[in-house]
């Protein structure tokens, strides 16, 4: 049988807080790296623009709307992305910090 005393099982839920800590932090500048600078992004935003510019030209006010609520949609976009990943890096942190005061507790 598998014999745990107190400060063992102390220090095994402090490492397994400490390591789940580390994945959230990885995961959270993952995301935030990934989405706010990924070339698709930019690529269709500059797009965008451009189908605004040549729709101010023409005078398509129509072309322009859509290509206004088009923008406006990747800046939604941007926003939940950025807020996921910062979500997932105070997480993160909080269980990191939760480690540590359960660390703390070993006499």
């Amino acid at each position: 049988m598998f014999s745990m005393t107190v400060n063992d099982f102390i220090l095994t839920m402090g490492i397994t807080l400490l390591i789940a800590g580390l994945v959230f932090l990885g995961v959270g500048v993952f995301v935030l790296v990934k989405k706010l600078l990924g070339k698709d992004l930019q690529n269709i935003s500059e797009q965008t623009t451009k189908l605004a510019q040549k729709g101010l030209t023409d005078d398509i006010t129509g072309l322009v709307g859509n290509a206004r609520s088009l923008i406006d949609a990747l800046n939604e976009l941007v926003k939940t992305a950025a807020g996921v990943g910062i979500l997932l890096l105070m997480i993160g942190i909080a269980l990191i910090g939760a480690a540590y005061a359960i660390v703390l507790q070993i006499r």
